[in-house]
């Protein structure tokens, strides 16, 4: 391949082995061990849903239960198909019996492992069944009326409230918006359990809940049929309970998930340990599920210079393709994020955000990528604001970029209103039709400032990727490498929740689901 920046695929090839070899040394520790997340996810998988009494998610319970009665590294699903032989029940009324305290998995008869296996597999099959007849709905409706081949409007909703957020998402998709992302309220990703039911109330978003999931999934696919057209459903599969999100959405047909494997650790301080086992699972999930993944390398030049620091965001892409393959998601589904961050009074600083964009289109040409708008650099001023949009929207159209989250205006002053966002689809629509081949029109001056940008940046990740490789990626997080933010391999929440697993553990899931639909 070659490109118009001219780029060094050796030094490309090289990059992608580093990477590759990080990630094979994170999954040697990833194969050894489960979570509690990882083992709830397994619960919701096979059907145990609802709550306790005391509004306990039942999956939070069973865990628990054995977490405290029992031995955790067996696996979940070792109890549950345990007592479903021994009781004949299902796995929700296996859960409902420990609510009650009817029930104790670590007292039971223990099987034969044949038996055991036997009577998890065919609820697992069952419900990984539906999860295939949910991809089957979105790629049906994007059969009947054709999907977008430019960018893709993708726009936030955040009021707290799920039935005013579906107001404000049926608005924007009328608009235009072709991707809505309910953004998750403020601190539920250091919440060890996913709360239940409809939501109403929240700060700086709204709950994500398999109920809430529900709702909007409803009222999109309503929109989108008067529409004629599918609009995708966004919100975030991170946090303590980041498989869990990933099994919800998958049973309602979200559509892109927000899921970093580096992001909780350094911006929610979430044990490394714990974050590397469960973006695994989730990932083998979103895959099979046909979601689009964003990760969050774009937060990186919220706390350290997109000028200074650009080689840790196509250092940690790289890092999180290896990831996301190792969990055998396509790099179809690979939103690799990154940020239109450079200080707009940086001279010839939208040659740089140019440069960076394409450069990361040209090293990951299948990717979908995501593309972030300007945020930090963002006064309150909202004429210059709607400027640098429109500067972030014209590097989009021109370097291919896929998923572009609209910047609004009113960024720095309040959450946007539903005419601030109208003006914002209205500015991007206006730049991608009017700019709509520039792309491919255009060529970049060979050792000019474009190219040498790219040339730079490459070379600084290559070398960072072989620092990682040789230290490996847990003392890497520790030096505060990416971002600026250092963090402990045994601190952070959650380390308690991360368990060795034991020679008689199984998960039926991995092997149903790894791989996506082949």
């Amino acid at each position: 391949m070659q490109g118009k920046l001219n780029l060094n695929w050796d030094r490309v090839a090289k990059a992608r082995e580093s990477a590759k070899n990080i990630a094979v040394d994170a999954q040697n520790f990833i194969d050894l061990h489960t979570t509690v997340s990882v083992e709830r996810t397994i619960c919701r998988l096979l059907g145990i849903d609802g709550i306790d009494e005391f509004e306990v998610p039942l999956p939070n319970v069973v865990v628990d239960h054995i977490s405290e009665k029992g031995n955790i590294g067996l696996g979940a699903a070792q109890y549950i198909g345990n007592a479903m032989v021994e009781t004949g029940m299902s796995p929700q009324e296996v859960a409902e019996a420990v609510a009650k305290k009817e029930l104790d998995l670590t007292k039971i008869n223990w099987h034969d492992a044949f038996e055991i296996k036997l009577a998890i597999d065919k609820v697992a099959v069952e419900n990984v069944e539906k999860i295939r007849v949910n991809r089957e709905k979105r790629e049906s409706f994007l059969d009947t009326h054709g999907d977008k081949s430019g960018p893709y409007l993708y726009v936030i909703v955040a009021t707290g409230n799920i039935y005013e957020d579906v107001t404000q998402a049926v608005a924007a998709a009328k608009q235009g918006a072709d991707v809505i992302a309910v953004i998750r309220t403020t601190g539920q990703s250091l919440l060890d359990f996913v709360p239940y039911g409809a939501t109403t109330e929240g700060f700086g978003g709204t709950m994500a809940t398999q109920e809430n999931f529900k709702i909007m999934r409803e009222a999109l696919d309503k929109v989108g049929e008067e529409e004629g057209r599918y609009i995708r459903l966004c919100n975030y599969c991170s946090g303590l309970c980041m498989p869990e999100i990933a099994a919800m959405g998958a049973f309602e047909r979200l559509d892109v998930m927000l899921n970093d494997a580096l992001y909780g650790i350094l911006f929610r301080d979430i044990n490394m340990k714990r974050t590397m086992v469960d973006q695994y699972f989730s990932r083998i999930i979103n895959g099979f599920a046909g979601v689009i993944i964003n990760t969050g390398e774009d937060n990186y030049l919220t706390t350290a210079d997109a000028v200074e620091e650009a080689h840790t965001v196509l250092a940690s892409q790289f890092i999180n393709e290896q990831f996301a393959l190792f969990a055998g998601l396509p790099e179809e589904q690979m939103g690799l994020g990154h940020a239109f961050e450079i200080d707009p009074n940086v001279e010839n600083g939208f040659l740089l955000e140019l440069s960076q964009a394409q450069m990361a289109r040209e090293i990951f040409p299948k990717a979908p990528l995501k593309y972030m708008p300007p945020t930090k650099f963002m006064t309150g001023n909202i004429f210059k604001g709607h400027v640098q949009d429109a500067l972030f929207n014209m590097v989009t159209i021109m370097t291919g970029q896929k998923l572009h989250l609209l910047g609004m205006m009113t960024e720095a002053i309040h959450t946007p209103l539903m005419s601030d966002r109208a003006l914002s689809i209205e500015n991007a629509r206006y730049i991608f039709n009017n700019m709509k081949d520039l792309g491919d029109e255009i060529t970049y001056k060979p050792n000019g400032i474009i190219t040498n940008r790219a040339e730079e940046v490459l070379n600084k990740a290559t070398d960072l990727l072989e620092v990682i490789e040789g230290e490996g990626i847990f003392t890497t997080l520790e030096k505060g490498i990416f971002a600026g933010i250092k963090r402990p391999a045994d601190g952070g929440k959650g380390l308690s929740g991360v368990f060795k697993k034991e020679e008689a553990y199984f998960n039926p899931f991995i092997k149903l689901m790894h791989g996506g639909m082949n």
